[in-house]
């Protein structure tokens, strides 16, 4: 039996919402934001975008701390094909609602767990269909004057008021949407020697 990892574990993420579902394991990490250029390549899919900013920005900072294990993830929506980022302002998170209203978008959440010193390194990709209603012009502006998820792939909150923009999700991961794929963190995290439910815990 492998013993547990007595590494530290660091979220190389500036996102809240990562943080937040993270800390529902209860274990101790800190927190580091990459700097990592997230522009797309040209040509490049949404889910190989998604998996190459994950493993390059849990890389960025494992290379800062070669003797932690860190989790680095990202997320883009996928519509047919084409990649939808944070929108960053409320005009751009209008254009982007308005055109997935009535149509499946793939939010592509990829995750990579890395430890230079032992040199660990997995990757994966958990990948959610939402439905999206045929909102109205209206309640895409009500709802991004109340949310205003302008730091959200997509623009929509599915942990918040965005839940009331969709007709359905399919998913193997449920906060994989969220930001942060849990059931395959904690699955990396125990091949990495972390384990959530051993002795230790």
């Amino acid at each position: 039996m492998t013993a547990p990892s007595t590494r530290p574990l660091i979220l190389g993420s500036s996102s809240k919402y990562r943080k937040t579902l993270l800390d529902r394991l209860g274990i101790p990490y800190t927190v580091q934001a990459p700097d990592v250029d997230e522009t797309p390549l040209p040509g490049e899919a949404p889910q190989a975008l998604a998996q190459r900013l994950a493993l390059a920005k849990a890389r960025a900072i494992a290379r800062l701390h070669p003797a932690s294990i860190v989790i680095g993830s990202d997320q883009v929506a996928d519509l047919h094909g084409e990649p939808l980022g944070k929108p960053g302002t409320h005009e751009r998170a209008v254009v982007q609602l308005r055109r997935m209203r009535g149509q499946t978008v793939v939010f592509q959440t990829a995750l990579a767990v890395v430890c230079e010193e032992s040199g660990f390194c997995q990757t994966d990709l958990a990948a959610v269909q939402v439905k999206f209603r045929k909102l109205s012009d209206t309640e895409i502006e009500n709802y991004l004057r109340i949310e205003q998820p302008y730091d959200c792939a997509g623009s929509a909150k599915s942990e918040g008021l965005g839940i009331a923009l969709l007709d359905a999700i399919d998913n193997d991961d449920p906060t994989a949407l969220v930001g942060l794929p849990l059931i395959r963190t904690c699955r990396m995290l125990r091949a990495a020697g972390i384990d959530l439910l051993g002795p230790s815990a």
